[in-house]
């Protein structure tokens, strides 16, 4: 009986030890189910105007701006997927959207074409007056200037009317010997002796050449000719027609021979002298047409040609400059005013698509390409010269190619969801 009752006790603690054991594995297994019940079941928000829009967190719909809500809570169940499913969901690289997604997100497509765009250069630039249209008005003669017809800066003068008129006993007693030799010509023209008639025809030569080195005009000595009287005061003339920019003289002043009166200038063409940059400088050559355009007169712009490319650079602006003329009708561009230079140099023709059409990731640059109705895939492209709206597209492209231009991020975001 003893021995019975020592076996009997380490029986019933194992039995007691069996069943604690066991309910508490069963209790686990439960627990552990409704865990996994719970993990699988995942919280999404949509939009209840897009309702293809599915975000993992709540916020505001992109396309419309409304208020993200609730989707029904669905279990996420892993499913096999083929090698090639598995790898398109990894890269993000397709998107189908149906028609109605399509005019939800507005999206629309161009067709990539081959086309010259002009790389437009800007540069600024100081107008300048036309160097080879400047001139300075001198004294022939030393004399007294009798009567002055200009008497202010920036004051127009013709080459056909006087400027001054000044009085010179030199000039005076040249025109008298003039006279004479006409004169004595007349009287030894008819002698047998022949060196004595062509002596006479020299003092003529002699004399009228005295008066033209004075700055006397041919149609002055004819007039001299035919009334046989010197004229006391002679007129001085401009050599072209301008505006006085320098005054130098007053009525009444005696001036030396070679004395400066006036500096005039031409303003019905002007210089524009730009500058630009290293990089810039290899597009810029001689004939190239240039439009000029000032902040006075901003609805009238200027057409000029480069005369000129200056063939030192500047040390301290890293600059080059170029010289432009153009013609000044009205005289509107004024010399020392700034304005802008526009260059438009073509470019080689390539594969050309607006610029809303790229999007920069900041590592690459990528546009969405219609593969097929509904289809788009991203390719990633590489940019060349931009000009206005439109940038050229080296490489990832072909002429052809339908490209996303407006709602390309919305179609981004929808790869970046599935």
């Amino acid at each position: 009986m003893a021995l019975n009752k020592k076996f009997a006790i380490p029986l019933i603690i194992i039995l007691l030890a069996v069943v604690g054991g066991g309910g508490w594995y069963l209790w686990q297994n439960k627990e552990g189910g409704k865990a996994t019940d719970q993990a699988g079941v995942k919280q999404l928000y949509t939009c209840s105007m897009h309702p293809f829009i599915i975000k993992e967190k709540p916020g505001l719909c992109p396309v419309c701006g409304m208020e993200l809500i609730k989707k029904i809570n669905t279990p996420v169940k892993a499913v096999a997927k083929p090698a090639d499913q598995m790898q398109q969901a990894d890269i993000h690289e397709h998107v189908s959207l149906s028609e109605k997604q399509r005019v939800m997100a507005n999206v629309a497509t161009v067709e990539a074409k081959t086309e010259t765009l002009n790389k437009e250069i800007n540069a600024a630039g100081i107008v300048q007056y036309n160097q080879s249209r400047q001139a300075k008005v001198t004294a022939w003669i030393a004399g007294r200037l009798e009567k002055l017809n200009v008497n202010s800066v920036g004051a127009f003068v013709s080459k056909e009317k006087p400027v001054a008129e000044i009085y010179s006993p030199d000039l005076v007693a040249t025109q008298q010997e003039y006279i004479l030799a006409l004169k004595s010509r007349e009287q030894l023209k008819n002698s047998p002796i022949a060196s004595i008639s062509q002596n006479g025809e020299g003092l003529v030569t002699s004399a009228r050449q005295r008066l033209l080195l004075f700055g006397v005009k041919e149609s002055q000595i004819a007039e001299l000719e035919k009334s046989g009287k010197p004229n006391m005061r002679i007129p001085i003339y401009t050599p072209f027609s301008g505006v006085v920019i320098e005054k130098m003289v007053q009525q009444g002043q005696y001036v030396a021979a070679g004395e400066v009166l006036f500096n005039i200038a031409d303003l019905s063409s002007v210089w524009v002298e730009m500058e630009l940059y290293e990089n810039e400088f290899s597009n810029i050559h001689i004939g190239q047409q240039v439009e000029i355009r000032s902040q006075s007169f901003p609805d009238k712009p200027s057409t000029g040609i480069i005369a000129f490319v200056y063939p030192f650079l500047d040390p301290k602006t890293r600059t080059v400059k170029a010289r432009v003329e153009l013609g000044n009708p009205g005289m509107r561009l004024k010399p020392e005013m700034f304005v802008n230079a526009i260059i438009k140099v073509p470019l080689v023709p390539s594969i050309v698509v607006p610029t809303t059409a790229v999007m920069n990731t900041g590592k690459r640059q990528v546009v969405w390409v219609e593969s097929s109705p509904g289809m788009f895939e991203s390719r990633s492209v590489q940019l060349g010269q931009q000009s206005g709206e439109k940038v050229q597209i080296l490489s990832g492209l072909h002429s052809g190619d339908k490209v996303a231009v407006s709602g390309g991020y919305l179609i981004d975001s929808e790869s970046q969801l599935k």
